[in-house]
């Protein structure tokens, strides 16, 4: 049986990979294909991500802090028709607008907050960081 496979190894254009793994060693089946080599993957940059990595890397940490301070603030917020008061009574509300209360001041930053984080979540999305 070794002969008939170091036959077909010498005569055949193209070897088998079954026959060419049972092929003694030192002899080398010929017409194997080649891979070609490996090439890494290189990922292309932004113009402002390859020349202004200060500026990418300043406004992810934006987007990073104003996260955590919308979580945050999100969470120290109440709702307005907290407990049976807020169902029953409803909220008072008058027609003259005097100095804003803490609450109404801690909506007002969560706001400024919530459209900083979109506007830094845009911006990076655009620079491709």
């Amino acid at each position: 049986m070794n002969s008939l496979i170091l036959l077909a190894v010498a005569t055949a254009k193209s070897v088998p990979t079954a026959l060419a793994s049972l092929a003694p060693k030192g002899a080398v089946p010929p017409n194997l294909p080649i891979a070609p080599p490996v090439m890494p993957i290189v990922q292309q940059k932004t113009f402002v991500a390859a020349h202004a990595g200060w500026l990418t890397h300043g406004i992810a940490g934006v987007f990073v802090l104003s996260a955590i301070v919308l979580v945050a603030l999100l969470a120290v917020q109440t709702t307005k028709q907290e407990g049976l008061s807020g169902t029953i009574g409803g909220r008072v509300e008058s027609a003259y607008r005097g100095r804003l209360g803490a609450e109404e001041q801690l909506k007002r930053v969560t706001g400024v907050v919530a459209v900083c984080f979109v506007i830094s979540a845009f911006i990076l999305s655009i620079t491709g960081i």
